[in-house]
């Protein structure tokens, strides 16, 4: 069959290709050739600039041209090379080499790919479009949900609400605190990602620009590969290193990136069971349907949906955290292979936030319930009676709430106040513990 979306093997590129296809500009084969191409482009230039050899204004304007009119039968071409040559990297440097000569150029067209190696052409192309896709599609996305979170905080910042510790009824909190407890660790976590630095390899076969010192011993090759890596392709470059880049960074994103979703899986999970205890209502759209059996049906999916899309995007992170940094000796092809997969998780993180955002626009706060649960639970006021008692310096207090309500069914307001005023207290102090209702004692949290 003709690949389509109908067709695809991967979700990513057929149920969710219209939600994700914009990725293709960093993830695709298309876009490592293109990158591979802007990298040898820039390469010669810098070449140019360094005096190696001489290169026009006009020549110059046209090598640009090649990156920023860079097509995808452009890439067709480098591929059909490929079929000859069995080299991905070689297929690039052939594909420049006829751009030079048709610019009449072709007196300097050994100087492409001069005195490298495939991966450093690849370990500064990947890096760059991971780079470019952190930069303008992840962060952006991670901080305008951030962002989102922190509206609903403030939105529901008075909204006093049970609490649950291990699924039982627990001291009362506010709904706005519960959400901001996500917007901050999301945030110190976004906070480790933007340290990462994005790293790469430029320095020949074996790392030590071998091809380069022999042909031009006098060249101080350790400054060129620091000056172009960094300088020019806005890159780390790693001083020591083997035929590849040490990916520890890489993998360093990964991990972090593997925390966040864990943060966003924790966040559904929370969103998922408050819509099942009825605590938020969800939009319902005209049209759709919740259930092919049961009509009433209105389900949590964006959430099921992101939880899902998370754990996906979380295996794939783990293995690519754990093999890239590991290769024998100098290197071995296993990073090639992994390494083309990156795009993959990256998308389904972006599909999860998508959904996430989409479910939160959905929600309805339900205040009755979230009121019934709490006057249904009297029994977490008496943490603040027998506080009070400790500070009047009553006799074992916490004993004394033990045995009127652990385990017991029906505690209400009438049994609390009934407690309190067989307190051998004074009115003052018992008129203080009966302003203590499930409403209100909510402790105290940082303005935001």
């Amino acid at each position: 069959m003709e690949l389509n979306a109908l067709t695809a093997i991967s979700p990513v590129d057929g149920r969710y290709r219209h939600q994700v296809q914009h990725l293709d500009e960093y993830f695709s084969e298309f876009a490592l050739i293109k990158y591979r191409v802007l990298v040898e482009v820039e390469y010669v230039r810098f070449l140019a600039d360094k005096k190696f050899f001489d290169l026009t204004a006009p020549q110059k304007k046209a090598l640009q041209e090649v990156c920023d009119n860079f097509s995808v039968e452009d890439a067709k071409k480098i591929k059909d090379t490929e079929k000859i040559t069995n080299h991905d990297v070689k297929a690039v440097e052939y594909f420049l080499k006829e751009k030079l000569a048709a610019l009449d150029a072709e007196a300097i067209q050994e100087w492409v790919h001069f005195g490298l190696t495939s991966q450093d052409i690849n370990n500064t192309a990947i890096p760059l479009s991971w780079k470019h896709a952190i930069e303008i599609e992840y962060l952006p996305a991670l901080l305008n949900f951030n962002r989102q979170l922190e509206i609903l905080a403030t939105d529901w910042k008075e909204v006093p609400m049970l609490a649950h510790t291990h699924g039982q009824p627990a001291s009362p909190t506010r709904l706005g605190k519960e959400i901001m407890v996500f917007v901050e660790r999301l945030g110190n976590q976004i906070e480790q990602v933007i340290q990462v630095p994005f790293t790469a390899k430029f320095g020949g076969a074996t790392g030590n620009f071998n091809a380069h010192a022999v042909a031009f011993p006098e060249k101080n090759w350790i400054q060129f590969g620091n000056e172009f890596v960094e300088g020019v392709l806005g890159l780390q470059r790693q001083q020591f290193t083997t035929q590849i880049e040490h990916y520890d960074n890489l993998a360093a994103h990964f991990d972090a990136m593997k925390r966040i979703n864990n943060i966003l899986i924790d966040l559904c999970r929370d969103i998922w069971t408050y819509i099942s205890m009825e605590y938020f209502k969800q939009r319902t759209v005209k049209g759709e349907i919740g259930s092919s059996a049961m009509p009433h049906k209105v389900n949590p999916i964006d959430f099921e949906n992101a939880e899902g899309n998370l754990g996906i995007a979380n295996a794939l992170l783990e293995h690519l955290a754990a093999k890239l940094p590991v290769s024998r000796l100098q290197r071995d092809l296993t990073d090639s292979t992994v390494l083309r997969n990156i795009g993959v998780p990256f998308a389904h993180i972006i599909l999860a936030i998508k959904s996430i955002e989409k479910g939160l626009s959905k929600l309805v706060l339900n205040s009755g319930a979230i009121n019934t649960d709490l006057e249904d639970n009297w029994a977490v006021v008496t943490e603040g009676i027998q506080t009070i008692l400790r500070r009047e310096n009553y006799p074992k207090p916490y004993e004394a709430l033990k045995e009127l309500t652990r385990g017991k069914n029906g505690i209400n307001q009438e049994t609390i106040h009934e407690f309190i005023d067989g307190l051998k207290v004074s009115p003052a102090v018992k008129k203080e513990l009966k302003k203590i209702t499930p409403q209100n004692y909510t402790g105290v949290n940082p303005e935001f």
